[in-house]
């Protein structure tokens, strides 16, 4: 392999949990639940999937079933499907809910992986061109300036840039040409196998991590370094 893709969201980085996505929230707008109303709050957000890269909904409601399937393909569309999540939960200010939607996106709400510094600088020194491919409705890269690893990304690949999103074979595509590099020479990694699987229908690699939080998963991304160079 003489390139590599990779995901973002559970792959090389990890969004806070779903308490502190709430109280920082809370936080910034100057509000205060009591510790009970605020756990039944979060438990609420987390079971109706209200968090981006937090985990999927048990159930979508019907009158946003199309916008979900859809939801990556654009800013507005993503915005709309996971504060219509949101919005199934009452919460002391209705404001609240795009207050919400506009954290998850800041690069404090964002953690990366501990051994995602270490391989991408190292497939860096090894000459190993490097794309992230997301499935995404904003702007990540100043998550990656902010936490430092933009230096060791040579392309970013976004699907609601491109109104494409995994596994639409056409975005992984779009990444190869990004790099210059030859799909069948190509590892994409990331934490979901029908998404990122797409892949492999340009012939690329595909090796899969788990999508844990940052403190259980603290070499997933080691092995890459094998695979490749």
């Amino acid at each position: 392999m003489t390139a590599v893709l990779f995901d973002f969201s559970g792959t090389l980085f990890r969004v806070e949990s779903t308490d502190s996505w709430l109280r920082g929230t809370l936080t910034d707008a100057g509000l205060r639940l009591a510790e009970a109303e605020f756990t039944a709050a979060a438990r609420a957000l987390e079971a109706v999937g209200a968090l981006p890269g937090g985990g999927d909904p048990a159930r979508v409601p019907e009158e946003l079933a199309e916008a979900w399937v859809i939801r990556d393909r654009s800013a507005a569309l993503h915005r709309a499907a996971y504060t219509g999540l949101s919005r199934q939960v009452t919460l002391p200010d209705p404001a609240l809910h795009e207050a919400l939607y506009d954290r998850h996106m800041s690069p404090a709400a964002w953690a990366p992986y501990p051994d995602a510094v270490e391989v991408l600088r190292t497939l860096r020194k090894r000459g190993i061109p490097v794309a992230v491919v997301s499935n995404i409705g904003w702007d990540l890269r100043p998550v990656f300036r902010e936490h430092g690893l933009d230096p060791y990304v040579d392309a970013y690949v976004l699907s609601y840039e491109h109104g494409i999103q995994k596994p639409d074979p056409r975005l992984f595509a779009t990444a190869c040409e990004a790099l210059g590099a030859d799909p069948r020479r190509t590892l994409m990694v990331g934490d979901d196998r029908r998404a990122d699987g797409g892949a492999t229908a340009l012939g690329c690699g595909v090796h899969f991590v788990d999508h844990l939080p940052v403190t259980d998963r603290p070499d997933g991304l080691l092995p890459v370094l094998e695979l490749v160079g």
